[in-house]
């Protein structure tokens, strides 16, 4: 083992996912950066004491990384002889790579073993420069960059390629046996068209890139590279203008200039949208009518129609060719999706044919999109698919308790719009956490405890129902809900007041004459709503006067960094929502951040902060004034954070 002068370059915010001594990790990198550029990491889940299962964690790490990146390494949690450790993880990666590319020769190509002392986090790195060499070398050298989006976006973009296929075919009714073989063949045929020489590419950018009109580029099937590898392949300067189109670079469809550094995200990268034509009229000598083929079925025969709604989202770099990018990246995309939703459709493809549906997202430490295939004939909340988002938060270094991948996560790329710069998720247009950017409490030298996560502000008069004088808990009801909505942890509609009576009387706690009536509601009553309609488990603390809340800033503090969720407070006729809490321990100061839905203007930021309507309140203000009552009772609903995925 020698020391040598490779750099090792780390572009992803959490590199040790997990500590559990012997687990194995997976190094993900991409052939347009530099050999040993870390991107993110995978954990490997499928193995046993003999070793990984490289076919179960190829199909899935294939289906989760976009093309454009690859398995460059491995890492091993250990603490036994550093460098045999090291020459494992390189060995599994080796064959992950050969797995995943389909590949049976030898890999020549630098491929970092790494290996993590489980108690310090300390990692050193390895390399080997081919597959079988005996040889590692030790690398000292290693950078960690603080911010890898920008050195992924910078010169990155999304080509995105969607096609809704039908696939019909016919099987014999008394040989079910061969419809497994049939609807195979039928599957090798659509694959076989994407390299058609009569199919078309068209590629155009996915929304205005800059104040000139981009004309697509059509690319023919035919004019297209399937020999060159991707890591062989010559990129070209970003500002060429070369007359051949299908050697125009990826640029000629991005934006020309990115002038802050929020632009350099997944979020905000340029997409490139691919469309597949199949052309069949080109060579026709002459226009002819449409023709129908009859070809009679010697046996009784079934018609079986499978849907397959492809997206693909592929990563490459500004300056690969256009014919590279769709033959080196899209095609084999569209291909490794058609093949992951081939395995999952085969199991019940003579009853419940599955719909599939490939989503995308953008995930806490790691720098670039994922994609996951989901079974929309589940609910999200069937144990099945809470199994499998389980499962990929486990591999992806995900906390278990934020619903991180459900579908309400995902990237919505069909909408974005590249001119405004608009957000890419979808929401209402309520108005959304007023308290951020609100002056000081006046607390000195307290600690600030503040929700969690966005809420939508919902006050008095509201969407033309006139609810003064009443429906104040029902409007920090709906801002609660909304919070859960916003975090995803549920897809319901925020209820209105009839839904919110509806529900109560659905349990039994009211009679049925409480519909459509102006009764009041307290905490109890907001406890049971939200159980019934999320789920949620709530605490409720009371106290018997105003006076004794300062006396509970301190739980209250531990529950807005604990559960992040939004409050309600509920004494004699008002009720009101609590976003944080500004408290001095030693000095017993206190300030209580209250969002008031007794406001009945207009949904204008600079009007409800001027106006109080959210804004810190001190328990006892500079005129000795208490803004919580001595002579009330309070109730204090603490909605917890439901422990899923």
């Amino acid at each position: 083992m020698e020391k040598n002068n490779r750099s090792i370059r780390v572009e992803c915010r959490k590199l040790l996912i997990t500590r559990n001594e012997s687990d194995l990790q997976w190094l993900i990198g991409s052939a347009f950066f530099p050999p040993l550029t870390i991107l993110s990491t995978f954990r490997c889940i499928h193995s046993d004491p003999s070793g990984p299962d490289f076919h179960r964690e190829s199909e899935e790490i294939r289906t989760l990384l976009l093309k454009g990146f690859d398995v460059i390494g491995a890492l091993i949690v250990g603490k036994s002889d550093t460098e045999k450790t090291a020459a494992r993880a390189i060995e599994a990666a080796w064959k992950l790579r050969k797995v995943l590319s389909g590949r049976t020769n030898s890999v020549n190509e630098e491929t970092i073993g790494a290996v993590a002392d489980p108690d310090t986090g300390d990692i050193r790195f390895f390399v080997s420069e081919a597959e079988g060499s005996t040889s590692l070398e030790l690398t000292n050298s290693v950078s960690y960059d603080e911010n890898p989006e920008k050195f992924v976006w910078e010169t990155g973009c999304l080509l995105r390629c969607e096609i809704p296929i039908k696939l019909p075919f016919c099987f014999p009714v008394n040989k079910p046996s061969e419809v497994e073989n049939i609807f195979l063949r039928a599957v090798e045929a659509v694959i076989a068209k994407f390299k058609d020489p009569n199919v078309v590419y068209m590629v155009e950018a996915s929304s205005k890139a800059s104040s000139d009109v981009v004309q697509p580029v059509i690319l023919r099937g035919e004019e297209l590279d399937f020999d060159t590898a991707l890591p062989n392949i010559e990129l070209l300067d970003k500002a060429v203008h070369n007359s051949d189109q299908k050697l125009l670079p990826c640029a000629h469809f991005c934006l020309k200039n990115k002038s802050t550094p929020e632009l350099f995200s997944a979020e905000n990268a340029d997409i490139i949208q691919i469309s597949v034509l199949l052309n069949r009229s080109e060579k026709s000598p002459k226009c002819k009518a449409p023709a129908v083929e009859y070809f009679p079925a010697m046996e009784e025969t079934r018609l079986l129609i499978v849907d397959f709604n492809l997206e693909v989202l592929c990563y490459a770099v500004q300056g690969i060719p256009l014919m590279h990018a769709v033959s080196k990246l899209v095609i084999p995309g569209l291909v490794d999706q058609l093949n992951s939703m081939k395995k999952m459709t085969l199991p019940n493809l003579l009853t419940q044919h599955p719909q599939l549906h490939p989503y995308h997202f953008i995930l806490p430490g790691i720098a670039h999109p994922i994609t996951v295939i989901y079974e929309l004939n589940y609910g999200e909340t069937e144990m099945k698919q809470v199994d499998i988002r389980r499962s990929l938060h486990l591999r992806l270094g995900l906390p278990f308790d934020r619903p991180l991948i459900r579908i309400a996560n995902a990237l919505d790329l069909s909408t974005k719009d590249r001119s405004s710069n608009s957000s890419t998720r979808k929401g209402s247009s309520l108005l959304r956490d007023v308290h951020i950017g609100i002056p000081g409490s006046g607390v000195s030298g307290g600690s600030v405890s503040l929700v969690q996560g966005s809420y939508e502000y919902y006050h008095y008069l509201q969407d033309g129902f006139d609810d003064s004088g009443w429906g104040c808990a029902y409007r920090s009801l709906q801002t609660i809900i909304s919070w859960f909505r916003l975090q995803h942890y549920s897809s319901i509609d925020v209820p209105s007041h009839r839904e919110i009576q509806q529900s109560l009387v659905d349990i039994g706690d009211k009679d049925p004459s409480f519909i459509g009536s102006r009764e009041w509601i307290g905490a109890i009553e907001l406890s049971f709503v939200l159980d019934k309609l999320l789920g949620v488990s709530c605490k409720v603390i009371n106290v018997r006067s105003g006076s004794e809340l300062p006396e509970k800033c301190r739980e209250l503090a531990m529950h807005f960094e604990n559960q992040g969720t939004p409050i309600m407070i509920g004494g004699g006729v008002l009720a009101y929502t609590l976003l944080g809490v500004d408290y001095n321990e030693a000095t017993g100061d206190t300030a209580f951040l209250i969002l008031d839905p007794h406001y009945t203007g207009t949904d204008d930021p600079k009007k409800i902060i001027n106006g109080g309507w959210c804004g810190w309140k001190k328990s006892i203000d500079s005129k000795g004034k208490s803004f919580f009552l001595h002579d009330k009772f309070y109730n204090l609903l603490l909605p917890q954070r439901p422990n899923m995925v």
